[in-house]
């Protein structure tokens, strides 16, 4: 209420003492109680002339209400200045709805209404703000899970703040096979793709995968590798992962005979001390798997878009040019490109960007790139994740059509190896 000097303790309305609370009735009246309404709330029609115009320092039994005496309250001391600035001060000080006096005109005093009708506007207020707060946009995802105490509501917006301020030690430089001399990008692609199948037969978690692929990726950011050792590297990689991961970690018999007895046993071991001590024992890093769960519940995801999200991620895996994109923007466009090609339109809600931190404009290079991907992976040389993914394990998902309008964009192209 712009004006009102309702907080302000040296100014009181002069009419309340001598003629606000005036009635025809010689009858007392009742005592002041405790209800709902509060003295802060009373509106500015009750505020107005100087403390020293209304109250001496006369007692309440001193006051005339023009019908007579209104006896003291029990217990009450004198009405000062001091005591009067005190009562305009009170935040918890409530009166009781005033009974009509025998005799009297009036059912309520005047100051009364007003400050109802103030109090009824305020209610009607405040629904309507919370209103507006239950229709909001962003949507609370953890509220279901409160009572879980493996979901950690309470942390998970701290530890998905904490994952994206480490995932750039996870990330290797794009251009690092520029510094090995004896592989490149597309032996890359090709061990990536045959550790899918492997991952696939030997029934592994998903979270295994995607920390296989970042280990030999930053392994060979580090160390020069010949071809021969290539595929060493990546079944050590996985066997390393599957200790991190998994409860049931394969042997190393059965590592060795995947890759056709190519290597042996002691080879496995010498490799894998190597790798672990070069990457300092660092395992615990961001993939885009756990980028990937806490966006999907963003998205309300059902099964069929979570298949087909991991199944552009995963196509993505092999592409050594989508290590320029950060493990948590991966896992928001492969989200993104999944919802516009189940949807048949561009689709991404206001609860999305929130919680990946993404907005639509920010995910279309990468989700241009990878609806490429999805067009061509069944024609492709490397047609590792297509055959899995058309699976009824998976529903299928392969089969899915790209979402083709993500490409009708003017100076793009896409290119597939």
């Amino acid at each position: 209420m712009a004006g009102s000097d309702e907080n302000n303790p040296t100014i009181i309305n002069h009419s309340i003492v001598q003629g606000g609370l005036q009635t025809r009735s010689r009858k007392a009246m009742p005592p002041i109680g405790h209800n709902r309404r509060a003295l802060r709330d009373i509106n500015r029609n009750i505020i107005g002339a100087p403390l020293h115009n209304a109250i001496n320092k006369r007692t309440i039994s001193e006051i005339d209400d023009g019908c007579g005496k209104i006896p003291p309250i029990p217990g009450h001391r004198p009405v000062t200045r001091r005591f009067a600035a005190e009562m305009a001060n009170m935040q918890h000080y409530v009166i009781e709805e005033i009974k009509e006096p025998i005799g009297c005109e009036s059912s309520v005093p005047m100051f009364v209404q007003h400050t109802e009708a103030m109090l009824e506007e305020i209610d009607r207020m405040d629904e309507e703000v919370e209103m507006e707060d239950v229709d909001g946009p962003i949507m609370d995802i953890d509220i279901a899970d409160q009572d879980n105490p493996l979901a950690v509501t309470e942390y998970v917006d701290d530890i998905y703040t904490y994952y994206k301020k480490v995932e750039s030690t996870s990330c290797v430089p794009p251009n690092y096979m520029d510094r090995q001399p004896d592989i490149n990008e597309k032996m890359r692609a090709i061990l990536i793709d045959w550790l899918i199948e492997v991952h696939y037969k030997f029934e592994l978690m998903e979270e295994t995968l995607y920390l296989t692929v970042n280990l030999i990726d930053r392994f060979l950011a580090i160390k020069s590798v010949g071809r021969k050792k290539l595929q060493l590297v990546g079944v050590t990689a996985m066997l390393l992962a599957s200790k991190y991961e998994e409860v049931s970690v394969p042997v190393v018999e059965d590592l060795v005979l995947i890759s056709d007895r190519a290597y042996s046993r002691q080879e496995v071991i010498d490799m894998e001390r190597l790798m672990i001590n070069s990457l300092q024992f660092n395992l615990s890093i961001p993939t885009p798997y756990v980028f990937m769960k806490r966006y999907l519940k963003a998205a309300e995801a059902d099964k069929r878009l979570e298949n087909l999200s991991f199944f552009l991620i995963e196509l993505c895996l092999i592409e050594h040019e989508m290590l320029k994109f950060p493990p948590s923007l991966l896992a928001a466009a492969a989200v993104f490109s999944a919802m516009c090609t189940m949807s048949g339109s561009k689709h991404w809600n206001k609860t999305c960007e929130w919680h990946t931190g993404y907005s639509q404009d920010q995910l279309m290079d990468c989700s241009r790139l990878m609806i490429t991907f999805h067009q061509n992976a069944a024609s492709g040389k490397l047609t590792g994740v297509h055959r899995k993914y058309n699976t009824s394990r998976y529903g299928y998902t392969a089969k899915c059509e790209p979402a083709l309008f993500l490409l009708e964009t003017i100076g793009f192209s896409g290119v597939w190896r």
